[in-house]
C-alpha cells in the first residue's frame, strides 16, 4: 500500500472513530449540539497586517492586509461547568464578498513543535493558546494556524509552516456585543467553509466530515 492510499485508509478510519464519539456523546447528553453545546457569541473585527518583508503562504488572506467583520463564538468542547477545567473552542467566521463566509476553528493546545498539534484543557478561554490542530495546504506546504489571548478583547492570530516558527498576520478585536442568543445553533464546518487560499487537505476531510455530519443530524 503506498503512502497516499495509506494516509486515506487512516484519515478513513479516524473519521469512523470521530463519528462514532460524536454519536455516543450526543446519545449520553442528548442535545442541539453534542460537542460545544454552549457558549457565547461575539461580533468582532479581524484586521490582517499581511506578510510585509517576512515569509508567505502564497495564500492571499495570510499574506496581504485587510479587515474583515467576523462572528466569533467561544465554547467548551465537553461543556463541564466552571471552574471545572475543559477543552475550549474559538470558532470564527469570516464575512467574505458575495454574502459567503469562510470558517476557522480552533481549541485549546500548546505552540511548540508537538504541542501545537495537542489538544489541552484550561480553566479559562483564554488561559492557553489554539490552534487548528491539523493543517490547511497553501502553495507554500501545510500551514497551521494558532490564535493566543492578548486581554480578553483581543488575540494574535499567526500562522506556521507545521512545526516551523510562528509569524504574526493578524488581530482579532472582539466588541463583546452580543451576535444573539449564546445558545444560538451557529453551525461552524471549516471543510465547507474555506477561506481563499486555504485548502482543505483529502485526508482531513476524510478525517473530519464524518464527526461534522453526525453533530448535524444530532440538531
Amino acid at each position: 500500500m503506498g503512502p497516499s492510499r495509506l494516509a486515506a485508509v487512516t484519515a478513513s478510519t479516524g473519521g469512523r472513530l470521530l463519528s462514532a464519539a460524536t454519536s455516543a456523546v450526543a446519545a449520553l447528553r442528548p442535545a442541539a449540539k453534542p460537542l460545544h453545546p454552549r457558549g457565547t457569541v461575539d461580533t468582532g473585527v479581524l484586521t490582517r497586517t499581511g506578510a510585509g518583508d517576512g515569509p508567505v503562504t502564497g495564500s492571499a488572506w495570510l499574506d496581504r492586509p485587510g479587515r474583515d467583520e467576523v462572528l466569533v463564538r467561544s465554547s467548551r468542547a465537553v461543556g463541564l461547568p466552571p471552574p471545572a477545567p475543559d477543552i475550549f473552542g474559538l470558532a470564527v467566521r469570516v464575512a467574505l464578498p458575495g454574502d459567503s463566509y469562510g470558517d476557522l476553528l480552533l481549541a485549546t493546545t500548546g505552540l511548540g513543535r508537538v504541542t501545537r498539534f495537542t489538544l489541552t484543557v484550561a480553566r479559562t478561554p483564554n488561559g492557553r493558546p489554539l490552534t487548528t490542530l491539523l493543517p490547511y495546504r497553501t502553495p507554500t506546504g501545510p500551514v497551521l494556524l494558532a490564535a493566543t489571548h492578548r486581554d480578553e478583547d483581543t488575540l494574535d492570530l499567526a500562522w506556521a509552516h507545521a512545526t516551523g516558527p510562528w509569524h504574526r498576520f493578524a488581530e482579532l478585536r472582539l466588541h463583546h456585543a452580543p451576535a444573539g442568543d449564546a445558545d444560538a445553533l451557529v453551525s461552524f464546518d471549516p471543510v465547507r467553509h474555506e477561506l481563499p487560499g486555504l485548502t482543505t487537505y483529502d485526508w482531513v476531510r476524510r478525517l473530519r466530515e464524518p464527526a461534522y455530519r453526525t453533530a448535524r443530524r444530532s440538531r
